[in-house]
């Protein structure tokens, strides 16, 4: 039986029958098994020749056309076996012009939920999708190779996300974790809004003013993307992805899905209280008969995270589209603590340090990180990206001429020394610097050079200790200092050399 555009009622009661909980807040607690984050390098994309001047690599792997076809007959034939199954139609998109009919296929409730908050619901099913996903993540690829007789692709083993790019449908196996379709469509609209319409397709928040002044936000996990988006006093476009049209920017999807990690109501009074009806929470921890979750323990996984509807969040731009940006913000948590808090970046800045898409990992987010590592993610999402990154950066460069944007840099990392010695910047102080940025005060004071990057930082900004502006000043060690920022740099200098080189001449 399919069950198509299934209530949230029936989903929720679906999950409940499942093993799924209620916790105390009416949220859905879901847990996705073994897979607790995405699966990169099993991901696959088909090569044909439509496909094959895409951005080929460790990214973007190919797959034979005719195995992910013999893989999408058994996941069909397999669904048509079952009892029931679920089928949402959406859209992912808010600009009615540009707009993908996505349909979605799964054999688990809770998947359902979660893809009903990630989408745009349609009232009705459509006649003719323009996407499909078949999920069928319960299934081992090495399982289905043996049952029937197929001969696999030596690098899958038992996990297989594969989007065919020709006849437009995804496949998922081997992984319950949800996370996957949302990052297949905004794989999809990476491909497709450049390939079609010469569009911007961007990893990142969004949010704008009464007045009608926008901004993006980009930032890898743990930045504070999703944080510093949820403004009080600006309304919600999106928390993750959108698309820079000619007339504006538009949110790619229907709801938020935020990092729960030490959630609390004082830190991310927003996201904390969009946690209730509708919302589906993944692989929390939580206690007691009334299941109160504990945002603190991590045993399962660092990766909690809650997927809920736009409309579970009070300041949201609804429809969720906006006019182009007046700023763009780039953030990086410089655990190194050598990076000023906030810097004001030219064009040619602005790509450089898009495609560089730096942060850093901290010890304790990963098994093994014991000292912080610098990371580079192209474009600030490299894992969804599908043409090459200088399209990305020159139609970046391009928008920015055009709309005038102001782009910035801002640190949310350390201070005063690196992670173990120096502290991390107050969340306060991150604010501020983002409130002068809005109310148009920041760009109006004096600014240095800051030698290393080349970068303008302002002398003085409204609520922040002007000692902390330039981080040499924090620093007791300044020969330390020097060592540690000539370090990033010589970081900076080997990953752009080696995955941008055709951008290189113009940064040396």
């Amino acid at each position: 039986m399919i069950i198509q555009n299934p209530s949230y009622q029936t989903l929720y009661k679906h999950c409940l029958e499942q093993g799924c909980k209620l916790s105390s807040t009416g949220a859905i607690i879901a847990y996705s098994g073994e897979k607790t984050g995405r699966s990169p390098k099993d991901k696959r994309i088909v090569y044909s020749e439509k496909t094959k001047n895409i951005w080929w690599g460790k990214v973007n792997m190919p797959l034979d056309k005719e195995l992910h076809s013999r893989y999408l007959l058994h996941a069909i034939d397999h669904m048509a076996s079952l009892d029931k199954i679920y089928q949402m139609d959406g859209y992912a998109g808010w600009d009615s012009n540009y707009c993908i009919k996505v349909r979605i296929n799964c054999c688990n409730p809770y998947h359902a939920l979660f893809m009903k908050n990630m989408i745009r619901p349609s009232e009705k099913p459509f006649d003719k999708p323009d996407f499909t996903i078949y999920n069928v993540g319960h299934l081992k690829i090495s399982d289905v190779n043996q049952e029937k007789n197929i001969k696999g692709d030596d690098s899958i083993s038992d996990t297989l996300v594969s989007l065919n790019l020709d006849d437009n449908n995804m496949i998922i196996y081997g992984t319950k974790y949800a996370g996957e379709m949302k990052k297949g469509i905004l794989t999809l609209m990476m491909y497709l809004m450049p390939h079609k319409y010469n569009f911007l397709t961007l990893h990142s928040s969004a949010n704008v003013d009464n007045k009608g002044n926008c901004s993006f936000f980009f930032g890898l996990s743990g930045t504070g993307k999703t944080t510093l988006s949820a403004d009080p006093k600006r309304k919600l476009i999106g928390d993750d992805e959108h698309v820079w049209t000619d007339e504006g920017i538009f949110n790619i999807e229907g709801g938020c899905y935020a990092k729960c990690i030490d959630l609390s109501l004082e830190k991310e009074p927003d996201i904390f209280r969009a946690i209730k009806y509708k919302a589906v929470l993944e692989n929390v921890i939580c206690h007691g008969d009334d299941n109160e979750v504990d945002y603190h323990d991590i045993r399962l996984t660092a990766n909690t995270r809650s997927a809920y509807p736009l409309q579970n969040i009070d300041q949201i731009a609804m429809p969720s589209i906006g006019p182009h940006p007046n700023n763009i913000v780039l953030l990086t948590c410089d655990a190194f603590g050598v990076l000023p808090p906030v810097s004001l970046l030219n064009t040619e800045q602005a790509i450089y340090f898009f495609l560089s898409g730096y942060t850093t990992k901290i010890p304790g987010t990963e098994q093994g990180v014991v000292e912080p590592i610098a990371t580079f993610s192209t474009c600030f999402g490299e894992p969804f990206i599908v043409h090459t990154p200088e399209l990305y950066g020159g139609l970046l460069g391009e928008m920015v001429e055009k709309h005038n944007s102001k782009v910035w840099m801002v640190n949310t990392g350390w201070t005063g020394g690196q992670y173990g010695t120096g502290e991390r910047f107050k969340l306060k102080y991150t604010r501020a610097i983002i409130d002068a940025i809005h109310d148009g005060s920041l760009i109006q004071q004096d600014y240095q050079t800051f030698s290393y990057f080349n970068v303008k930082i302002p002398t003085a900004c409204n609520n922040v200790p002007e000692e902390i502006l330039n981080p040499i000043n924090t620093w007791n060690d300044k020969d330390k200092y020097q060592e540690t920022i000539k370090n990033l740099l010589g970081k900076f200098k080997e990953n752009f050399t080696k995955k941008h080189k055709s951008y290189f001449d113009i940064f040396d």
